[in-house]
Order: structure tokens, then sequence, then C-alpha cells
């Protein structure tokens, strides 16, 4: 993964898990989207203890990709922030 602070994109599931999990990200979804038992609805990554949002329920990483997958989605990723921190910065974009 590039190390710098400009933004990366991936469709790649072992980047996007292992950023996510670098920064103890895990995959979720906004409660109530969901289109039937088998949509998880609007996928996010919740960071526990970084603006936790009682509005998202974890989910596995194989619903996540599969719906990550099945929408046609992107990820739009930065590994640092411009300070040199590590970034939690990322968005889902079409593909």
């Amino acid at each position: 993964m590039p190390d710098s602070n400009e933004s990366n994109t991936t469709t790649n599931h072992d980047i996007i898990r292992r950023w996510a999990e670098d920064r103890g990200g895990r995959p979720a979804a906004v409660k109530g989207t969901g289109k039937g038992k088998d949509d998880p609805g609007i996928l996010r990554i919740a960071f526990p203890g970084h603006g936790d949002d009682d509005r998202l329920e974890e989910i596995s990483w194989e619903d996540f990709f599969a719906k990550f997958d099945d929408s046609h989605l992107a990820f739009l990723y930065q590994e640092k922030a411009a300070t040199g921190e590590t970034s939690r910065f990322f968005k889902f974009v079409d593909r």
C-alpha cells in the first residue's frame, strides 16, 4: 500500500480488510437500511472509540464484501493524513 497522504482507490478485498483492521476498524452496516434478510444495507467501517455510531451494526467480512461487489463499489482511502499520522479517511465510490 502506498505510504502517503494521497488518496488511493482499490477493489482488492485483502487491501481493504488490512487497511481497516490496521486501524481497529470492523465491517458494519447502517441499521435498517437493508432490503430484506440477506441485504446488510449501507456499508460502513466502524472504528470503535472513534466517533462510535449506535446506528451501525457489525457484519461479517464475507457479508460486507458480497454487498461491496454486488453494489459495484470501490474503496477510496488514505494511508496517512497531511500531518503524517495514520489516517482513517475512506469512502465508497462507484467503480
